[in-house]
This record gives structure tokens, sequence and C-alpha cells, in this order.
């Protein structure tokens, strides 16, 4: 059924030879003795990516602490090294992770004993060396970016709306700047000192820190988006390698992501929005860009990659579903996603079941090239929507693919009423000569 859907929820321009998604699971690791957070009941978080010593490593937030996992033969993965957290338990709901010159760094963002942690990963997979484990800088921060080439480290939401440090010295972090233009930043991506900030429902920030050394110097504002189709609260995203690129995902139940051309930063605009296609409340959550595309743990919907090309026209290519129960409510599924291994090899983090490995085949098949955008207005609706098309003809199913409604279509301009239909979601089909040339959804409420 989640095939079918995708297929109507998508706007179907034309049909190539495209890769067949073949996700394969090489691992999953879940420590049933681990308790779940108290708000969430996830026992786990964060997931990173790293190549130490000419093999690949896996790294899991736990409410206990964070896990390294030696991958290099993904079925045969075994734990290597542990490190405690300076909070535990219940109280633990997010970590987060990110490596530079042979450290990785890792924060909290729960309890009042939790603490910047920088660990030296060069010896594994034998072990792992604590060199820095202090609440001295800040004591919870809800993400953190590095910025290698700057040699920045990004602390969101610690002791403001976001500190940058320098990592002149790897080992010894020290206060630069503290951002408070907004009342929060979620999460960040910095290149070269460019510094997207994802600031919840502020919106989206692009500064630039390539003037910010020392205490007392200041950032300048880039661009900003915080107007745009499906707006809520601005979670984070990613920048694609040609820096023209941005796809951000809002954290709310039925919001879309957006791809943005961010190639003039003084006009910053949305290319398009696409989502899973599974269910009007299906949300996403961290995307990471790989070329051209993004791999997305989008909660109860698992897994998904989706090809972004022409940014005006994604589609999906891959899913895996990591997490069984088909309830959408509340926050639970994928939480974390790394693609960057040199083997290919996808990790995931689940918040219930854990650490995942997984293999993305391709072959060739003939797939249909889709957008998800939705054209229509208004959307959700209440008793009509009206699209512009040359169509003869509408098909409205509902969620289950099943045929509820088909109009004839004498106008370009058109509008379709409601009639009986109840609240939910459905899926139409717009037609022309017998072919389908476009498919969406609309919400009525």
């Amino acid at each position: 059924m989640k095939k079918l859907l995708f297929i109507l929820t998508s706007t179907c321009i034309l049909t190539s030879t495209q890769a067949q998604q073949t996700a394969t699971l090489l691992y999953n690791w879940q420590d049933t003795t681990l308790v779940g957070s108290w708000t969430y009941d996830n026992t786990y978080n964060e997931c990173w990516g790293l190549v130490v010593n000419e093999r690949e490593f896996a790294v899991i937030g736990s409410t206990a602490g964070t896990h390294f996992f030696d991958v290099t033969d993904p079925a045969n993965s075994t734990q290597v090294a542990f490190v405690a957290g300076g909070s535990t338990g219940g109280v633990v709901i997010h970590r987060d992770y990110h490596d530079f010159g042979g450290y990785l760094y890792m924060v909290c963002d729960e309890g009042s004993t939790s603490t910047l942690q920088i660990v030296d990963i060069s010896n594994l997979p034998n072990s792992v060396n604590t060199v820095y484990d202090s609440n001295a800088l800040f004591i919870r921060s809800h993400n953190i970016y590095i910025d290698t080439a700057a040699a920045k480290l990004y602390a969101c939401a610690s002791n403001s709306a976001m500190d940058v440090y320098s990592l002149t010295t790897p080992t010894s972090p020290s206060l630069i700047y503290s951002y408070n233009g907004v009342g929060h930043v979620h999460d960040a991506f910095v290149r070269n000192d460019s510094a997207y900030l994802n600031c919840g429902n502020e919106g989206l920030r692009v500064m630039d820190f390539s003037g910010v050394n020392q205490w007392g110097d200041q950032p300048v504002l880039l661009g900003s988006l915080t107007s745009y189709r499906d707006a809520g609260y601005n979670h984070s995203g990613y920048l694609n390698d040609e820096g023209t690129i941005y796809i951000m995902q809002d954290e709310n139940h039925g919001y879309d992501l957006k791809i943005l051309d961010v190639s003039d930063l003084s006009n910053i605009t949305v290319l398009s929005t696409f989502n899973s296609g599974v269910d009007p409340n299906s949300m996403a959550h961290n995307g990471i860009i790989k070329g051209n595309l993004v791999y997305v743990a989008y909660y109860h919907d698992g897994l998904r990659v989706f090809d972004f090309s022409d940014p005006s026209n994604p589609f999906q290519t891959w899913e895996y579903d990591t997490y069984a129960p088909t309830s959408h409510a509340s926050y639970k599924g994928a939480w974390g996603v790394f693609p960057l291994l040199p083997s290919g090899n996808i990790i995931v983090s689940d918040m219930q079941t854990g650490l995942y490995i997984i293999e993305l085949s391709t072959g060739t098949t003939n797939v249909v090239e889709s957008s998800f955008q939705n054209n229509i207005y208004p959307n959700p609706a209440t008793d009509r929507f009206t699209f512009n098309s040359n169509a003869d003809n509408i098909t409205i199913y509902n969620s289950l693919g099943v045929k509820i409604k088909e109009e004839r279509l004498n106008e370009n301009k058109n509008t379709i009423f409601r009639d009986k239909l109840a609240d939910g979601l459905y899926f139409y089909s717009l037609n022309k000569d017998g072919k389908n040339i476009k498919s969406g959804k609309i919400i009525f409420r």
C-alpha cells in the first residue's frame, strides 16, 4: 500500500530508466536493558559515522551514553567502545555528535549534570579516550555543528540562542561569539564560515562568520527566509556541494520538506516541496545531502531517500521502514541518518529500535519521475479546492487507493467541491487523453 500511496501522491512527469529501490538490512542493534526517556520513551537518539584506521564506525546515542560500533564488515558488526553520558537515564532525550581533527564532540540537551565531551578516536577499534568532559563552557546543547575548514564549533541552544567556539586547540574550545539575534537556534549547517541557522518558529537565517575570530567580532547577515509555503518549526537543513541548493525540514506533522534556491542569499526562494507520501501526519526529522540525493530520517516512515537532480521535480528512490507501528502520533521512529561512509552503507538511528546499517542497491527499472508539490489551493481545504489545468478529468481516491469520485473538466481553471467526503486525506489524479499528467494529495478538514 505504501507504494500505491507514493504513486498517487506524485506529480507524474515522464517515465525513464532510474535506480530501482532495494534497501537491505545489514545489521541492527538494540539493548533492551536500557531505559527509554520519560518524555518520548526513546532509548536512542542521534547517529554519526567515522572512518578511522581504514575502518568504518557507527556512533549512536542512548539514554546511557554513546556507543561505538565497528561496521566495516556489517554482518559482523560489534560494539567496540562506550562512553557514559554526564546525564543518563530517563531524563535524556537528545544527544548530538560531530567529529573534527581526530576527535568526536558529544553533547546532551537534558540534565543538570550534562557536559561537553571530547573523545580521542584515533585508537579505534581498540579504544577511545575521553580528553575533555566538563560543563565549564556549557551544560546542555541541543545540536552542534563543526565548520571543519574554519575550525569553529557551533553549539545551538546552549547558553544563548547559539554559541560559537574556536577549535584552534581542538581539546580546548574557546568562546568567541554568542548569537541572540533570534530567540532560539535549533540546528545549524556551516561551511566555510557561512552558517545556515534553523531558528524554529523564526525561520531560516544565513550568517557570515568569516570575520568572527575573537570575542567582540560580529557576523554579517547574508539572507533570511521567514515566510514560505508550508512554514512551521524550522528544524534542520543541509547544503549541496555546489552551495546552490538547501533542503530543510519543518518539524511538524504533515509538513513537507523544502528545496531552496540559495544561489542568491539576498533572494532565497522555495523551488519545490515534497514528502514521503505515506500519511497526512508524516513528519521528517533530519536530512543529509550526498550528491543529488537527500537521505531523510523520517520518524515513523523510517529512512527515505529522494533524488533532486531536478530541484523542481524531486522523487523518492529508496525506503526502509525502521519503525513498524503505523500511528504517526508524537515522536517515534527514525531520528538520525548518516550516508557518508566510503562503503556507501547507510547508518540510521531509530528512537525505539536502535542502530541500523542499511545497504541501498541499484538496478534499472522504469520509474515515474514525480513531484510532491501541492499546486492546488487551498490545501487543506474545507468545502472545495481549485487548480489550473488543461486536464480532461479528475479522479479522487481515498487513503486506501479506492476511487470514490470522478469528474469531467472543461475549463483551464477548475473548482472541485467536497460534497459528502469526510475529513481526511485524499489523492487526486488529473488525466488528459487517457494519460495521467499530474497527481497529488488533498486534505479536507
